[in-house]
């Protein structure tokens, strides 16, 4: 029997450690599962952010103080509320933001992970030093860089918060996040959690809104680096606003990630992968299997990849896509394929889950015969559907992939090792995977993609993170060692 998603207390701006109510322009939060408003999310202007930004200054001046070792001990303890907490933590990403109860819990799992990899800082970031000539010493230190921003998507609402949250406060900066205004509330709880994990009043900040503030965000100028992950375009405006306003910038965008099967893939493993990637979170995720391509023989495994598919239903195991607007998108790209001379294997469009009649489902969707030139096989469609386009050799398949402007992912099937690494060394992917349809890096290995995926130097997460985050002192010192005195005899 379908349940309503619950109602939640009206979502508020948190600066100082105090939630603080909110005048002006405001938006209702809709649940994705059935449409139904949940709560209601501040669109904040600009004055807010200036006294998040004077907050997070004030606390920098204690917080920088601290080691890195008494700075991790608030992500020690914030891993284990998260564990405590999982259960209502999970209902409430999945309200918000429509993943199954499984995909909303697995937000939380590597929230605790990425809280794991922070508490290993003070092990990981050795300082170096050196005695270069006689008496004289290098050493290098990692100094935080003082209030940065982070700008996070409606895909993970928990989750990509926390792939800089842990890292940038364990590092001594202190922050200003600016959550999706589509779902606000999970910030919300990362807030409460973190002060009830001993973070101290002022170093992590949150700045409800729109655009306007992400414009603001990236003017201001107390705020010393901003993080953000979303859309090419958006990421693009980011990344030169930012930059033109002399700030560090990290600004992960958008993908059109390329699955390359041949015919000795095996059938069951690729089916069960290619399916779940396109599917998995609605395919509302950057690491999404949307493009295909098949070389050669292959019909066997595209025919099981629509059986896999088949088992996955809306309002069961796959969860909405975010909004109306984006449901309709969808299945444009999906109609405008099939005009253009397509075939749609699986149809996912007009999904309705009885009881959530007012919810934004797409089913999955397997499309054959799809064209490099054709609008579903170049942009990134961000839902269940899968575009599967045909070719006769490993190099035009290669050179399928390496046309697209993004450079997220690319993932290879095969059972041949030479084969596959022929395509790891010539495909233009930040993250490349072997029989791995979500080919996502763990700790301490970092997430980020190449070309028009990301904008800016290194990653966002793992250990590359440690250079955005933080900025390198170099310190030279003269000993006399003629001065040296044994002050023991």
């Amino acid at each position: 029997m379908s349940t309503t998603p619950p109602v939640y207390p009206l979502v508020k701006n948190y600066i100082r450690g105090r939630f603080q109510d909110a005048e002006g322009r405001s938006m209702a939060v809709l649940s994705p599962l059935d449409g139904s408003a949940i709560s209601s999310v501040p669109l904040s202007g600009r004055e807010v952010l200036d006294e998040a930004v004077a907050a997070a200054k004030e606390a920098y001046t204690e917080w920088s103080k601290w080691t890195i070792k008494e700075r991790v001990q608030v992500f020690f303890k914030l891993r284990a509320l998260l564990e405590q907490h999982k259960a209502e933590l999970t209902a409430l990403v999945s309200a918000e933001n429509g993943k199954t109860f499984p995909e909303a819990e697995a937000e939380i799992l590597k929230g605790m992970e990425l809280c794991e990899f922070a508490c290993s800082l003070p092990q990981i970031l050795n300082d170096e030093i050196q005695e270069v000539s006689k008496g004289v010493e290098c050493r290098t230190s990692h100094a935080p860089i003082g209030v940065v921003a982070s700008i996070a998507p409606f895909n993970f609402p928990f989750m990509v918060p926390l792939w800089t949250i842990p890292n940038a406060l364990a590092l001594g900066n202190c922050m200003i996040l600016k959550p999706s205004e589509l779902v606000p509330l999970s910030a919300q709880r990362i807030a409460e959690l973190l002060k009830e994990s001993g973070l101290p009043d002022g170093v992590f900040n949150i700045v409800n809104g729109d655009r306007e503030i992400v414009e603001a965000i990236c003017d201001h100028p107390g705020i010393e680096a901003v993080s953000f992950v979303g859309s090419t375009k958006v990421a693009k405006i980011v990344y030169q606003r930012a930059t033109h306003n002399l700030k560090r910038c990290l600004a992960l965008g958008g993908a059109k990630n390329h699955l390359i099967v041949l015919p000795d893939a095996n059938p069951d493993i690729s089916a069960a992968n290619i399916a779940a990637s396109m599917a998995g979170c609605a395919g509302q995720r950057c690491m999404a299997a949307s493009a295909m391509v098949a070389v050669g023989k292959t019909d066997h495994i595209i025919q099981q990849i629509c059986e896999e598919a088949k088992k996955i239903v809306p309002g069961k195991n796959l969860g909405s896509v975010i909004t109306q607007t984006a449901k309709e998108r969808i299945e444009r790209y999906i109609t405008e394929a099939e005009a253009a001379g397509a075939r749609v294997l699986l149809d996912g469009r007009k999904a309705i889950v009885p009881g959530k009649e007012g919810g934004y489902y797409v089913g999955p969707t397997v499309i054959d015969n799809v064209t490099p030139d054709m609008a579903i096989a170049r942009e990134e469609v961000f839902g269940p559907v899968l575009a599967i386009m045909r070719t006769d050799s490993i190099d035009k398949a290669i050179a399928i992939e390496n046309k697209s402007e993004y450079g997220n992912a690319a993932s290879v099937f095969t059972q041949s090792g030479g084969l596959a690494n022929y395509i790891i060394e010539r495909v233009s992917a930040g993250m490349v995977g072997v029989n791995v349809g979500v080919p996502v890096p763990r700790e301490p290995f970092s997430f980020g993609g190449w070309n028009e995926s990301r904008f800016g130097v290194g990653d966002i997460t793992g250990k590359s993170s440690i250079h955005f985050w933080t900025k390198l002192k170099k310190t030279t010192t003269k000993w006399d060692p003629e001065a040296w005195k044994d002050w023991a005899s």
